[in-house]
């Protein structure tokens, strides 16, 4: 509906609306002296007394002549240009009258709110600029349109008339009774008393039809809820069925609202009455979108707290609850403007005052709008949770709370740190929760008496229970030597390793380092200190069989072409994959570790 588009258009420019009456106040007040100047010197419209200046106007004024029964007048409110002139003024009140039957018995108009009130009508209809769709009748078993055209008039200038495309098309004759389908059963004191122009028997039918429309639709709602629960039980027992019954009161009040417009026009009650109904009917109409809307809100919040409850999480249960809130109030404020814009009420210049008042507000709660803003930021996006580890800005601990104003923080110290959520948001954040995998790494310093033999030994021996352990990824497992460092042969060893948190991965590690300790002793070779080794007579220095043992190993492997130096081949890592026992041998875990 084009009044809904224009309402929702005009909450989202209220702000800039706002913005820009501040900033041009300035500029207005200094022009205001050229264009009062201006304004004197324009030519001015002559005033239409009759109201049709806009299309609104014209039906409201054709209706109100109607109901006085001043077909004099009414006929005004048509472009007869079609008529001889000499013959309009005696056909003028009779092709009025016949109009009106025919709106009574087989036509219907817009409602009131559908029609512009500026004077160059509605630009959404698709049809030429100075025409506007007013309603329609039905003639001989074809629906004919109801036109109201823009016409210049040198007296009244440009003013809306019934176009000359809609009346000549309304016979001199109707074969149309000038009673209704239901009037027949009333007495002649109801049919011949009249109250605006509509008579009793019309004004009791419709009191009799508003409620039974409503009765109609209550149990229409009812019958189709019942079956749409026992649909959702059936296919869907584990299902809620609130959302099937967010839609039983709003069904019922549009259905309510369509059958009472519906029957009215098929039982031909009076175009009047059913024209000063038309604003109620679309408010009705509208109250049960609004009303839907708001029990969907509900529904919808409802699953939100119960899966945040469920998870315990606090923050987003306020997001959904501060949501449901916002929204609802969302609901309210536009269902109320857009009454007041059906029923006529002039909603720019209050929705202008609203954007300045909005803007004033938001710049004396822009620290409380930011840590919002940053807080939803927070919730949605999904940084961090409660219970992960992470490091914000230079702060590193547990996160406990997430809340609507701020974030709490256990650091190691046992201490927390509350960061406003404005704040917290534009830190950079490191969570250590999400890590996949846990990187090793260390550097071997083997003493310089160490033989070239003897790393190669230890880079193939290392590699194997790298790539042989069950809790390290073999890509990359690395065993690198780096070079020569100041007071040693440096040996990089670089892995990730699976574990499911920071503890395990200790006890990896744990294991990982004493194998690599075993195998450096084998080797022959030893750590390096950063110090100087003065050899006395007592010192045995490295112990020559294990260096010859080592270097016999690596002789061998050159011999059979099976040095795995630089890299391991394929198939000697799938050979070794997972060959290592861990937990090792002895250990107390080895009950309880599924590998």
């Amino acid at each position: 509906m084009a009044h809904i588009k224009r309402t929702l258009l005009l909450l989202l420019l209220a702000l800039l609306c706002g913005q820009t009456y501040i900033l041009s106040a300035n500029a207005q007040i200094t022009e205001s002296a050229q264009s009062v100047n201006a304004v004197e010197e324009s030519p001015q419209i002559p005033q239409d007394l009759l109201g049709r200046s806009t299309p609104r106007g014209t039906i409201q004024g054709y209706v109100e002549a109607i109901a006085r029964e001043n077909y004099e007048k009414a006929a005004q409110y048509f472009d007869l240009s079609y008529v001889p002139k000499r013959k309009r003024d005696e056909k003028a009140a009779e092709i009025a009258r016949n109009f009106q039957r025919l709106l009574n018995f087989n036509g219907t108009l817009l409602p009131n709110n559908f029609f512009s009130d500026k004077p160059s009508g509605r630009a959404d209809d698709f049809l030429e600029d100075n025409l506007d769709k007013a309603g329609s009748f039905i003639l001989e078993g074809e629906t004919v349109p109801v036109l109201l055209e823009r016409v210049e008039q040198a007296e009244h200038g440009p003013i809306w008339l019934f176009s000359a495309q809609t009346l000549g098309k309304v016979p001199d004759t109707l074969d149309i009774a000038d009673i209704s389908r239901l009037e027949k059963y009333f007495p002649r004191v109801l049919l011949e008393n009249k109250w605006d122009g509509v008579s009793y028997a019309h004004w009791l039918m419709i009191a009799i039809l508003i409620p039974l429309s409503f009765l109609v639709a209550w149990l229409t709602a009812k019958i189709g809820i019942f079956i749409m629960r026992r649909i959702v039980h059936k296919f869907w027992p584990n299902r809620h069925t609130g959302l099937v019954e967010a839609f039983a009161l709003p069904f019922c009040l549009f259905s309510a609202a369509w059958l009472f417009s519906t029957s009215t026009q098929k039982m031909g009650i009076s175009i009047i009455a059913r024209q000063n109904f038309s604003e109620i009917t679309v408010i009705v109409a509208w109250i049960a979108f609004v009303l839907l809307l708001w029990r969907l809100v509900n529904v919808f919040a409802e699953v939100g707290i119960h899966r945040t409850r469920y998870r315990g999480d606090k923050g987003r249960l306020s997001a959904v609850l501060f949501f449901r809130r916002v929204a609802k109030f969302v609901l309210i404020g536009v269902g109320c403007i857009s009454v007041l814009d059906i029923i006529g009420v002039d909603v720019t210049t209050g929705l202008a005052a609203l954007g300045i008042g909005g803007l004033a507000l938001a710049l004396g709660a822009q620290k409380t709008i930011e840590n919002l803003v940053g807080s939803l930021t927070v919730i949605f996006d999904q940084p961090v949770r409660v219970g992960d580890y992470c490091q914000v800005g230079e702060i590193a601990g547990t996160i406990e709370q997430i809340g609507m104003r701020s974030t709490r923080i256990r650091t190691l110290d046992r201490t927390v740190v509350t960061i406003p959520n404005g704040d917290f948001s534009a830190q950079k954040i490191e969570n250590y929760a999400l890590r996949d995998m846990f990187r090793y790494r260390h550097i071997l310093g083997l003493r310089y008496e160490t033989s070239p033999d003897q790393i190669r030994y230890l880079l193939v021996e290392l590699r194997k229970i790298f790539y042989a352990h069950p809790r390290v990824n073999d890509d990359p497992a690395r065993v690198r030597f780096l070079g020569f460092g100041a007071s040693s042969l440096d040996i990089e060893i670089f892995a990730y390793v699976h574990a499911n948190d920071y503890n395990e991965f200790l006890e990896v590690q744990e294991d990982l380092n004493l194998r690599v300790f075993d195998v450096v002793n084998e080797s022959g070779s030893g750590f390096a200190f950063p110090s100087q080794t003065i050899y006395m007579a007592q010192d045995q220095g490295l112990d020559k069989a294990k260096t010859k043992t080592a270097e016999k190993q690596v002789k061998d492997w050159i011999a059979n072409n099976d040095l795995q130096i630089p890299r391991f081949d394929f198939e000697t890592i799938k050979d070794l994959e997972d060959t290592l026992s861990y937990p090792p041998e002895g250990s107390g875990m080895k009950k309880t570790d599924p590998k």
